[in-house]
């Protein structure tokens, strides 16, 4: 049985779409078992269907009005709506739905490496297939639990074998995530790990507060020898380009999308957070989001058989 070194608590229909014999050819070599996925049957409020570039989706609906889609290649939730329509994610003009590159947008998994290192940049968890584990719905909220293991392609990068789970619980006005990386290997690993969540926002309005007295690495002008420093600030706005990771950070912050929105980003256990915006590195959309993302910048470190658990929540004030 694993031992958890590290778990804490937060507060926190239609039939599947059939798909061409080539698309199960396809996604069958990417790990994904079709036919399993189309004759399960899972809790209410969780369907699945064919998303774009026909990956298979993950739908969760509350009866509250709220909504979020998770593709399972990358294990990436694109879309979290509220109850009035809104989607409070986003997901860039240039993101491809291909099976082969991340899905740049959303929530994309950074795992086993946040940054770039000797593994592919952000990690490989983005860029494969995960599966589905388990499926719940209480008290009307729907729960999906995701899993990712080791595999040839993985272990080509980084060659130890791990189980990721991601539980993903939709409310009506709050999304929630459980992440836990087990060791099922018979040597220890570490690992780097992040949630590189993108916002919808107005970045001219956008703020963020809570991060006030945190030590930070600036990653502006040199991401390869960030400025260490400590935030001075109360609210923090993005009047150009930013790239710094918060080290210590509180269990809350706050977000003002800029488009009438105020998110509050709790977490356990991810020790660390991350602002973006590329500025005119992405000249047409950056305008549109901000990243405020929670993290794990310094190493975990795992015995065989032991566990890692963190936690988010993202809810609208």
């Amino acid at each position: 049985m694993a031992t958890s070194v590290a778990m804490a608590s937060l507060p926190l229909g239609r039939a599947p779409t059939p798909w061409s014999a080539d698309r199960r050819l396809r996604f069958r070599s990417s790990g994904i078992a079709f036919a399993s996925l189309e004759q399960k049957t899972y809790a209410q409020g969780i369907k699945i269907s064919e998303g774009n570039g026909g990956l298979p989706k993950v739908s969760l609906l509350s009866p509250h009005g709220s909504e979020a889609e998770i593709y399972l290649f990358g294990g990436c939730i694109t879309s979290w709506k509220v109850s009035n329509g809104k989607d409070l994610l986003f997901v860039r003009p240039d993101a491809v739905f291909n099976g082969k590159k991340p899905i740049s947008g959303g929530i994309p998994h950074c795992f086993p490496q946040f940054g770039p290192g000797p593994v592919q940049q952000h990690g490989f968890a983005r860029n494969m297939s995960w599966s589905i584990a388990d499926s719940d719905n209480v008290e009307g909220d729907p729960i999906i639990t995701l899993e990712l293991r080791d595999d040839p392609y993985s272990r080509s990068m980084w060659d130890f074998s791990f189980q990721t789970l991601y539980k993903v619980k939709l409310h009506s006005n709050s999304l929630s995530t459980v992440l836990t990386v087990t060791n099922t290997d018979k040597k220890p690993f570490s690992f780097t790990t992040a949630l590189h969540t993108y916002f919808r926002a107005s970045i001219a309005g956008v703020s963020v507060k809570g991060l006030k007295g945190c030590k930070t690495l600036n990653k502006d002008p040199d991401p390869s020898n960030p400025l260490e420093g400590k935030e001075g600030r109360e609210v923090i706005t993005f009047p150009g380009f930013i790239d710094c990771i918060y080290l210590d950070a509180p269990k809350e912050i706050f977000l003002d999308n800029g488009i009438g929105d105020v998110i509050n980003i709790q977490n356990s256990n991810w020790s660390d957070a991350v602002l973006w915006n590329p500025y005119m590195q992405m000249e047409s959309c950056f305008k549109d989001f901000v990243c405020v993302e929670n993290a794990k910048i310094g190493q975990v470190h795992l015995e065989p058989a032991q566990s890692w658990t963190a936690e988010q929540k993202i809810a609208i004030s």
